[in-house]
């Protein structure tokens, strides 16, 4: 018998707000241990995901300085100080959750194999998906989700006997 998604799955979903700050995204992340979260518009629907890897990035991005091998010393001195001014200005405006977040949400319906969600993880390269019901996000399976399926025997022998 198949193991499908819906019986893998998270079944709770904590969603933040597109207008949150970074900050405070950071904060119910850490405060919940978790990796990352859906983000939600005003009206409640799911626009996209932010995650830890998403702060980091912005954060790297912005305090990185990126060598020019078209420019001379003096040039490149003048961009290093132009842009640590427009990061300086841009750390006093609060970078909100849209700015940071993958507005692409892949999700899949709660009857899927187990077996085509792993495939779908794998080549899209990613530690979580929203799994639906009549296009209703029901849950959430990640990594995490994979690897208890994993150390379940009972679990990992039903997906055994379906290859």
């Amino acid at each position: 018998m198949t193991v499908l998604a819906h019986e893998i799955m998270t079944p709770s979903v904590k969603a933040v707000p597109q207008n949150w700050t970074m900050e405070r995204l950071a904060r119910f992340l850490t405060d919940n241990e978790i990796t990352g979260s859906p983000v939600t518009d005003d009206q409640g629907e799911i626009v996209g995901i932010a995650t830890l890897k998403d702060i980091t990035e912005f954060r790297w991005n912005a305090s990185r300085s990126r060598p020019d091998d078209h420019l001379t010393s003096e040039e490149a001195a003048e961009a290093r100080r132009l842009r640590m001014a427009i990061f300086e200005e841009m750390g006093k405006v609060p970078v909100e959750v849209r700015d940071i977040m993958t507005p692409i949400v892949l999700s899949v319906d709660e009857q899927t194999p187990v077996r085509d969600i792993a495939d779908i993880m794998m080549r899209e390269h990613l530690h979580r998906i929203f799994v639906t019901k009549d296009a209703r996000i029901t849950g959430i399976i990640t990594t995490y989700d994979m690897l208890k399926l994993i150390s379940n025997r009972e679990l990992t022998q039903r997906c055994a006997e379906n290859d």
